[in-house]
């Protein structure tokens, strides 16, 4: 594909960027926000023996995913301001900046305050690549485009595992975190060079009040998914003041948003009867692929007796399926602008897959099971991106970044919801069989896993109200 052709093909005025170095400087800063979701817990135990620390080890994941998920929302508008390429580069520097503040690290406090600044630049590399994309290409590349960010995103869950445990092994843990410099480099180089966009928003002023309130409501949630069953009783006094705390701060921001003048998320947004299907489901999407993404390779370890290299490499027909529908669906769907059949398609897979996983035990052959990954890939493939494109094609040019922002944003709500649910079920299991060990833990998976069943049929119903085709954004 031509620089040319895109150029002229497309609406939006886009002609002064050079339009695949920018597409590529976009997407290695999306890869990098999301391989450092995965690419430290193979590090963990490395980590813990070099700084100490155990009890608040996991902390130093879970600090990064707060402070990417919150943050994605605010980058949006952000970035309708100062205008995308500004922001996004400052975004990947205080990203570069965190990660060489993670590799110097002393102590496991010093490291988590470096994830967490690492996290805030985070928030912004996979939503502003997104907006960016969508309006660097013309409409009816928007779903091939979108599918390639979907690629990015599978090879980056599962290959950070790999890419942690080889850097770990071979150089120190350190150097998961040192890579992220030359690479990031590179992206802001690519950026600042190539991508040229018009300021979308003007000069209105960003909603900072909206944004703590919505920020506040999102840590309370997100803390009672990660220690709820866990770290406290779901009936102890912290998890009720924390699911107290989320439902005053959102209801605080519901009517915050009705009264802004430049709100953060525009009420009008969810008068769109696509967007009220595309948000919700697009949350029960995320929640499904971060308990697979998660707890496959941990079946894989314990069931097959697996490294964590292995285990990687066990779930690429995962990856390969989930990858090439993405890309391949969104070519052929971008061209009829219709995505109701293929999402609704898509999430019957999905239901289909965790069916066939939670049946899966010791004795099955890995052969099966990799066939039953190709399923899940296939449902994943189908529905991830092209969720993200019914959002935008739903929005108004002006509500692009809001609505970018908050599908995405939303997604990784959902992930971490998916993980922490899924991780408190995983819990409860070993629990009530007494085991710990690492064979205990792999029968439990597929226990697990089987409430994906009921999620992704939650999914199904919800896709089959969507509108049978979405096409009203003039990008």
């Amino acid at each position: 594909m031509s620089t040319q052709s895109v150029q002229t093909a497309s609406d939006a005025p886009a002609g002064a960027s050079r339009v695949p170095l920018a597409t590529a400087g976009l997407l290695i800063g999306m890869l990098l926000s999301v391989l450092d979701q995965t690419v430290v817990a193979i590090a963990l135990p490395d980590i813990a023996a070099d700084l100490g620390g155990m009890d608040a080890i996991g902390w130093i994941v879970t600090s990064y995913v707060l402070a990417s998920t919150t943050t994605g929302a605010l980058y949006g508008r952000f970035s309708d301001r100062f205008g995308r390429r500004a922001v996004f580069v400052t975004a990947v520097a205080v990203f570069i900046a965190g990660s060489v503040l993670c590799g110097l690290a002393q102590s496991t406090a010093q490291l988590i305050a470096a994830r967490t600044l690492q996290g805030i630049g985070a928030g912004a590399l996979f939503v502003l690549p997104t907006i960016a994309l969508s309006e660097l290409y013309p409409q009816r590349l928007r779903g091939r485009v979108q599918g390639l960010t979907g690629g990015v995103f599978a090879v980056a869950s599962v290959g950070g595992p790999l890419a942690g445990g080889a850097i770990t092994d071979a150089v120190g843990w350190r150097w998961i975190f040192y890579i992220n410099l030359p690479l990031g480099l590179l992206s802001i180089a690519m950026v600042a060079f190539a991508l040229r966009l018009p300021r979308a928003g003007g000069g209105g002023r960003v909603d900072l009040a909206g944004s703590v309130l919505l920020v506040g409501a999102t840590v309370s949630l997100l803390l009672v998914a990660e220690w709820g069953g866990r770290a406290h009783a779901w009936t102890s006094a912290v998890i009720l003041g924390l699911v107290g705390a989320f439902a005053v701060l959102l209801t605080a921001f519901v009517w915050w948003e009705r009264r802004a003048v430049n709100p953060l998320l525009p009420p009008r947004l969810f008068a769109d009867p696509a967007l009220r299907v595309a948000l919700p489901a697009t949350v029960l999407l995320g929640a499904l692929l971060g308990g697979s993404v998660v707890y496959l390779p941990t079946y894989l370890q314990g069931a097959y007796g697996m490294g964590a290299t292995q285990a990687g490499l066990a779930l690429n027909p995962y990856v390969v399926t989930f990858m090439a529908v993405s890309f391949l669906a969104g070519a052929r769907i971008g061209r009829s602008g219709r995505y109701k059949s293929s999402l609704v398609a898509g999430s019957l897979v999905v239901v289909l897959g965790f069916a066939l996983v939670s049946q899966i035990g010791p004795g099955t052959p890995y052969a099966v099971l990799a066939l039953e990954l190709g399923v899940l890939g296939v449902g994943f493939g189908l529905l991830m991106q092209n969720l993200v494109v019914v959002a935008q094609n739903a929005a108004s040019p002006a509500d692009l970044a809001a609505v970018t922002s908050a599908t995405l944003s939303v997604r990784g709500l959902g992930m971490s919801l998916g993980v922490a649910s899924f991780g408190s079920l995983l819990t409860r299991e070993l629990r009530g069989s007494g085991a710990q060990t690492a064979e205990a833990t792999a029968a439990a998976v597929p226990e697990v896993l089987f409430w994906g069943v009921p999620v992704a049929a939650a999914l199904v119903v919800l896709l089959a109200l969507l509108p049978r085709s979405v096409n009203r954004s003039s990008i």
